[in-house]
């Protein structure tokens, strides 16, 4: 055991918060104080980043009329994956894709305009930008289940129409549609798992040794 390793019960929580985070779609209404709002985005903006360019912007949807427009966006997305998942367009939707008008709070995430400067671990891979702001996301995901708050990301959206709909500059990206807020019970599984709409594969199908495609 490490010297810098946690306590037992300080590493049960982390392991905790990991296994039963969910992508939640069904949110209890409620409030989320203002107090917690700012730890969790103090949680999300502790990710790390390539380069450090913090590449993520964050955009708190506080009009409901902007959220019915922003859930309008998902809407015609939803219909659009419908059509183009074939025999499975029935099953599709009715599934629950987002929760905007439930939860307590909508965020945006996004990535920043004029990223190209940034070279540093992206002249090869200029995709880290936004693996930096999944991992944002991540954090605030896992704070906001340490908490007892639900998070869904919500991915069905055409980027330049959401763009222009929250007034971004030319070249800056919006990723996700976060909602965020009290639930009253948290799924037992993945919803998409539960639904039956797909099962999880086991660790052991994803890890290989020296070659693709060698298992240990």
């Amino acid at each position: 055991m490490s010297d810098h390793a946690y306590s037992a019960a300080e590493r049960a929580a982390i392991y905790r918060a990991i296994g039963e985070r969910r992508d939640m779609r069904h949110f209890a209404g409620g409030s989320v104080a203002p107090e917690l709002l700012g730890r969790l985005l103090a949680a999300a903006h502790q990710a790390p980043s390539v380069g450090l360019m913090q590449p993520w912007r964050f955009i708190r949807i506080t009009q409901r009329e902007l959220r019915g427009r922003i859930q309008g966006l998902v809407e015609e997305e939803r219909v659009r994956t419908a059509e183009a998942l074939g025999e499975r367009s029935d099953d599709f939707m009715k599934l629950k894709v987002e929760g905007i008008s439930d939860c307590a709070e909508v965020l945006v995430a996004a990535l920043m305009d004029n990223r190209e400067p940034h070279i540093f671990g992206r002249r090869t891979l200029p995709e880290m930008d936004l693996a930096s702001l999944a991992c944002a996301i991540q954090n605030l995901w896992l704070a906001a289940r340490a908490e007892g708050l639900g998070l869904g990301w919500v991915s069905l959206f055409d980027p330049q129409a959401l763009a222009a709909l929250l007034g971004m500059p030319a070249g800056a990206k919006p990723v996700a549609v976060l909602c965020l807020g009290p639930v009253s019970e948290f799924y037992a599984q993945p919803m998409l798992v539960q639904e039956n709409w797909a099962q999880e594969r086991p660790l052991s199908e994803m890890l290989f040794e020296n070659q693709w495609g060698e298992r240990p």
